[in-house]
């Protein structure tokens, strides 16, 4: 159902979604928030995103409700921004589950702890680290062996679509869900499920500190290495906090909002002394 959710809201915002992990007790999302498509919808396509975002009862209904936006452009206007607001997204989200929760469990209340914690990724680096962090959720947690024992997952749901044809292992890597008109991402499919293939031998308790001696050829493209690599991953987690990036990107951006430091700055720093 939370899986069902993630892709149906990535078709109807303008955003991507790079990955996901639905956890017992929490989930992870990747996303990248696209608002350049948005800002080229007409209006009848904004108004039909958000008619099925918020669907009426019937079909009168559901006329009633297009015509009043219809004639309203600072309604439509409001829709447009709401479809490209991360905040929006997750509210989206995090209703529909508290609600079919509660509904299947015969409560009412709150569902959640609290509001959703946000980490902006800087660059491809960091939007490859979290993806890989994401994914290896259950590996980390011990409850999965490998990517395919990885359920509501994303790059389970990546290796099953090779499994069933595997002449896309070589096309370019594509969010799993929403828009995909953008490259964020110098890698294949198949050389992405490698990756994190090589990530999770890395951080499992059986294999700590163990690289092969040949490296994934994305890391090559990404510039990086293996070693740097596993703890950047590991790092998403704990080491960074509002923002996953270089030390460089961490310090502009404290200064942007007028702190003098973020948290992983130091973190990133110590990949540049190695």
């Amino acid at each position: 159902m939370v899986e069902a959710r993630i892709h149906e809201l990535g078709s109807i915002f303008s955003m991507a979604i790079y990955g996901y992990a639905v956890m017992s007790n929490h989930l992870h999302v990747v996303i990248a928030v696209e608002p350049d498509s948005a800002t080229k919808w007409e209006k009848d396509e904004v108004i039909a995103r958000w008619l099925k975002l918020f669907p009426a009862r019937n079909r009168e209904q559901h006329e009633a409700k297009r015509a009043k936006l219809a004639d309203s452009s600072t309604a439509v206007e409001t829709c447009r921004k709401r479809l490209v607001d991360l905040s929006w997204f997750m509210k989206c989200l995090d209703e529909h589950i508290a609600r079919r929760a509660n509904a299947e469990d015969k409560v009412t209340g709150r569902f959640w702890e609290g509001r959703f914690k946000c980490q902006l990724l800087a660059d491809e680096r960091a939007l490859a680290a979290a993806m890989a962090y994401v994914d290896l959720n259950p590996v980390r947690a011990g409850i999965a062996k490998n990517l395919a024992d990885s359920n509501h997952t994303s790059v389970q749901v990546r290796a099953n679509n090779l499994r069933k044809d595997a002449t896309k292992a070589n096309d370019t890597l594509k969010p799993i869900a929403g828009l995909t008109i953008f490259q964020r991402l110098p890698m294949s499919n198949a050389q992405y499920i490698e990756l994190v293939d090589f990530t999770g031998r890395q951080i499992r308790k059986d294999k700590r500190g163990v690289i092969a001696a040949d490296e994934p050829a994305a890391l090559r493209r990404l510039g990086l290495d293996p070693d740097h690599w596993t703890s950047q991953v590991k790092g998403i987690g704990s080491a960074y906090w509002r923002m996953v990036g270089s030390a460089d990107d961490l310090a502009a951006k404290a200064k942007a909002i007028g702190q003098k430091w973020l948290k992983g700055v130091g973190f990133a720093r110590s990949f540049a002394t190695r």
